[in-house]
């Protein structure tokens, strides 16, 4: 298996991600329900973001806490919806790519994900 080098390996790895949390009931509302994403423009936009910050490509320019704290305004993103998002983000990784970047990238989600949850802990409180 090969390590995560391109925008096209984080485009697999993001739309097998996705595949993921939409085929889960106990997540996929907030991506069908709550959210209503159009994966085909939301997977570009999540490449960039990774792309950003695993491979120093730039190019993201979102506020990536105030999406998700927008997000939580309508329902409330539980730290057991975090994680069910991290299990398969990090099997989607597992299944797809083995190397530095690979860890890098779970390391990452999961700094992103505990970020999110006090930030949304501290808005509740």
């Amino acid at each position: 298996m090969n390590d995560i080098q391109t925008q096209d390996d984080l485009y697999l790895l993001v739309d097998e991600f996705y595949k993921k949390l939409l085929s889960d009931d106990a997540i996929s509302y907030i991506f069908t329900d709550v959210v209503k994403i159009k994966l085909e423009e939301h997977l570009p936009i999540l490449v960039t973001f990774w792309s950003q910050a695993i491979l120093g490509t730039g190019g993201y320019t979102n506020n990536l806490t105030q999406i998700h704290l927008d997000v939580n305004a309508k329902e409330y993103l539980s730290p057991e919806l975090f994680k069910t998002w991290l299990h398969h983000f990090y099997t989607a990784v597992d299944e797809n790519f083995k190397g530095q970047k690979a860890e890098q990238i779970k390391t990452q989600a999961l700094s992103i994900g505990t970020i999110m949850q006090i930030k949304i802990k501290n808005e509740r409180s």
